[in-house]
């Protein structure tokens, strides 16, 4: 399928299957309530995750059609936890199923060692998206970059990269400020999943060291994000699967920044990085090397600089008002 194509269409798939699968989601109850650690007002509904999946998936599959089952999977796993809240046991069971699956489907190189790859990055993409998707757009905006950045690399990845970015695309009609749908679980993981498998099949398709070394970029605003998150909650002592407001999206806006321009800033970044990855992917050399180092080393910088993995101050305990 021509790439222009590919891209139309999912595009369109997922403009007309998103508000369907919304409806589809007030009518089950699969909704995401306001709560303590919610932005939102009103129930949003989830399983948009369904129209991207679809979409992506059926002007995918004609020339990848292994990347189904993970995709599936991951999908099937995150409804699930959608609807019934699964326990952390079955979750991480389940997700170990999807990334040997996504091994399976795009190994990143030859052997096991390849596969094995595809499985560590699908296992923490599929995380990390959903613990992204915590402002309207965010989550697919970031991804929708990933996945263009990966087209532009290609190596064989073009037409599946085109086709999530084009499902993308259209869910975030329907996702943007304020959102009418949400990913859901099931949207988030299965978007994490693919992120990885686009990756892995980027990677398999170049054999330079400065194409490893860049392909974090790709994907690196879910990736810092996690990781500030984590090293917040170690450095404060805090169970690291606890949900908080650690993520740089919510540090953000609790220091003034509005959702919106919190969203366009994170959207920027992965841009950037992207970018960079893009640039460096096939050049080879220790030009590039030294540029993706580089960074690293400003993006860690800016955490320290800003004061992301700061602990929060305590409130004080003394029961004085002055």
């Amino acid at each position: 399928m021509d790439a222009l194509v590919t891209f139309a269409a999912s595009i369109a798939l997922a403009l007309v299957l998103t508000p369907l699968t919304a409806r589809l989601a007030i009518r089950a109850g699969v909704v995401d309530r306001p709560g303590p650690l919610k932005v939102h007002q009103a129930p949003v509904p989830y399983l948009g995750g369904v129209a991207v999946f679809v979409a992506a998936g059926a002007t995918m599959a004609p020339e990848h059609p292994r990347l189904l089952l993970p995709l599936g999977l991951a999908l099937t796993l995150g409804i699930a936890d959608d609807v019934a809240a699964l326990p952390p046991a079955l979750r991480v069971g389940g997700g170990l199923v999807v990334a040997a699956a996504a091994g399976w489907a795009a190994p990143a190189a030859a052997g096991l060692a390849g596969g094995a790859l595809t499985a560590a990055m699908a296992l923490g993409l599929l995380n990390a998206v959903n613990l992204l998707d915590g402002l309207d757009g965010l989550a697919g905006s970031v991804a929708a970059v990933s996945a263009l950045a990966v087209a532009v690399v290609d190596h064989g990845s073009r037409l599946p990269a085109l086709a999530l970015a084009g499902a993308l695309a259209g869910f975030l009609w329907f996702n943007r400020p304020p959102a009418r749908v949400y990913l859901g679980d099931g949207g988030a993981y299965c978007v994490g999943t693919a992120l990885a498998l686009l990756v892995a099949l980027a990677l398999r398709g170049s054999g330079d060291v400065a194409a490893w070394a860049a392909a974090p970029l790709l994907v690196a605003v879910p990736v810092i994000d996690t990781a500030v998150a984590i090293g917040r909650r170690v450095l404060a002592r805090r169970p690291l699967f606890g949900g908080d407001r650690t993520h740089v999206y919510d540090q953000l806006v609790d220091r003034g920044t509005s959702r919106v321009v919190a969203t366009l800033v994170l959207v920027a970044a992965q841009t950037a990085l992207a970018g960079v990855a893009v640039v460096t992917f096939d050049r080879g050399g220790v030009t590039s090397l030294a540029l993706t180092a580089a960074c690293a080393v400003l993006v860690l910088g800016a955490i320290l600089a800003l004061g992301f993995l700061t602990p929060p101050t305590p409130p004080d305990s003394s029961g004085g008002v002055g």
